[in-house]
């Protein structure tokens, strides 16, 4: 009788021990995968800060590229149409998208305000 509780408590342990060793593999795997998805994320969120950095250079940009000041927060260019000219003719906020991307709640929000006219200059001294 000893001998089989003996028996029966071995046989627990070594199906607890594979079951412990076979979830911590599972979940290593599951770790691997996830480190490989963030590291891909991080990779297009960086080509695409880049190439929203670049897209003044392209071609194809509808304004001259010296008159494009970078912002990349709310909205990525404000465009001093004509600046490199000497005679500012218009200023536009200008939303860098690819694709079928949408503008999010904030750029939604500048957008709206612009369209409406809520726009100010402010000169603040030290």
């Amino acid at each position: 009788m000893e001998q089989n509780v003996l028996w029966a408590v071995a046989f627990v342990l070594m199906w607890l021990i594979i079951g412990y060793l076979l979830a911590k593999i599972y979940f290593l795997l599951q770790m691997r995968k996830l480190r490989q998805s963030s590291v891909k994320q991080s990779r297009h969120v960086v080509m695409w800060q880049v190439s929203e950095q670049l897209a003044p250079l392209l071609p194809d940009f509808p304004y001259h590229y010296k008159d494009a000041m970078f912002l990349g927060k709310g909205v990525d260019y404000i465009i001093f149409d004509g600046l490199h000219r000497g005679k500012v003719d218009n200023i536009v906020f200008l939303e860098v998208k690819s694709g079928v991307s949408q503008l999010n709640k904030n750029e939604r929000m500048i957008k709206d305000a612009v369209i409406s006219g809520k726009l100010r200059y402010d000169i603040w001294r030290i």
